[in-house]
């Protein structure tokens, strides 16, 4: 059976995050429904990438097992079903074993932190509006670059036990609101960067020593890691691809 990917974009704030739960309205249960009205039969979708509650995509892939056909004007019938807040950007088709999720090159994530008060972008940033040593946290940043084993920054039952990333990219970055912590990698854990960034910014205010950062990698130092960056300054930006694997319709 033809398999094709779906291309999606949306903010998460309404939603519990990507993956269907019972009880629970989500990015994927709210996009197979749209899908089963359109092609008038049950829809089961695979995800690329998990994000949580409240964080948001600018690209996340989905795949589907079809025989139908998607011209534009079905795409176009989903997004006129679909609420304002959720997408579909593109479907492509792709050879039929190729799986959304473990075919992934690499994800990339940016988080935003506004230092000062924009009702305009509360919902897609954290507020923040402490002084702030960009040098401590590029040096953190630095940090986590030379790292792989990521157990400490992952959320506790969790269903995965491979807490190896291969980190690409980690970089702070100045905007006119405040700052963008930007990371890329080849996969990440259950509430990883969101603890990463609420780490970094306590060195960045002097709490917490560099050196007492880089400890936090160590198997038994998990103590001093923070949990508390709010989901809606957390954006999915790209998941990437091998090179000619995606077939635009």
């Amino acid at each position: 059976m033809p398999r094709y990917f779906i291309e999606v974009m949306y903010k998460g704030t309404n939603y519990s995050g990507l993956q269907t739960q019972i009880n629970a309205i989500t990015i994927q249960s709210v996009i197979e429904n749209a899908f089963q009205k359109i092609l008038r039969t049950p829809i089961n979708l695979t995800g690329s990438s998990r994000t949580d509650t409240g964080v948001h995509a600018l690209q996340n892939f989905f795949h589907i097992d079809t025989n139908d056909k998607f011209p534009i004007q079905k795409i176009y019938n989903i997004n006129a079903i679909l609420p304002p807040d959720i997408v579909v950007k593109n479907i492509y088709a792709v050879p039929p074993q190729t799986h959304c999720r473990f075919n992934a090159l690499s994800r990339q994530y940016k988080y935003f932190i506004a230092t000062q008060k924009n009702p305009f972008i509360q919902d897609r940033s954290y507020y923040y509006p402490y002084t702030i040593n960009l040098t401590l946290l590029q040096q953190a940043a630095a940090i986590i670059q030379t790292q792989n084993n990521f157990i400490n920054f992952s959320k506790k039952h969790t269903q995965v036990n491979n807490f190896i990333c291969d980190i690409q990219k980690s970089q702070w970055n100045t905007t006119k609101y405040g700052y963008i912590y930007n990371i890329q990698a080849n996969r990440f854990l259950r509430g990883m960067i969101r603890a990463l960034v609420a780490t970094m910014l306590n060195v960045g205010r002097g709490s917490l020593a560099i050196q007492e950062f880089e400890n936090l990698f160590q198997h038994n130092e998990k103590k001093l890691v923070d949990f508390s960056a709010p989901a809606q300054g957390l954006f999915l930006i790209a998941v990437s691809y091998p090179e000619n694997l995606l077939t635009l319709l």
